[in-house]
């Protein structure tokens, strides 16, 4: 007898990406023990939410184990420099709370620009929050970057010892 995975009620990320016929997997973590496959832990993305002086709200998307280097955004995005979200405008201005921030759902939301880190370029899929805490959707990056208008660049600290930063 096989066992039959249950089916995950939809996120409104879900649904908006099965509007714009784009392929994708529903993952989901449990957020007491959110041990991720060591295969997933390359192509999982935070999308972190800022705000440049010139341009008001606006999103990088970088590795999970990343940090981002704030001045490569704001000269990408036209901007002197760029500051993170208060967390307790967070909710606010980008429709999510910390977590669960997601460059598809903001930006069908608010279309925000959207910047995202140029290690995309080579991945077969990434991973980014479908909008509530505990659930991903695993994409194609291209597919991300069309849906969104997004624009790829490099945007993460290089660090010396050439590794990422724990989290």
């Amino acid at each position: 007898m096989s066992k039959k995975k249950a089916k995950l009620q939809k996120t409104l990320v879900e649904k908006i990406l099965d509007r714009a016929k784009i392929t994708y997997e529903q993952k989901e973590f449990n957020l007491d023990h959110p041990e991720v496959e060591r295969a997933d832990q390359a192509i999982i993305y935070k999308t972190l939410v800022l705000h440049g002086e010139k341009t008001g709200p606006l999103v990088g998307v970088i590795p999970l184990n990343d940090h981002l280097d704030e001045r490569k955004l704001a000269e990408a995005s036209g901007n002197k420099r760029v500051r993170m979200i208060p967390l307790k405008e967070l909710a606010e201005t980008s429709g999510y709370v910390h977590g669960a921030n997601t460059p598809i759902g903001i930006y069908d939301q608010d279309h925000f620009p959207i910047y995202l880190d140029q290690s995309i370029v080579n991945l077969p899929a990434m991973m980014v929050s479908s909008g509530k805490l505990g659930r991903s959707v695993k994409l194609a990056p291209q597919d991300l970057v069309d849906f969104v208008h997004g624009t790829v660049v490099d945007l993460v600290v290089k660090n010396e010892t050439g590794g990422n930063d724990d989290v």
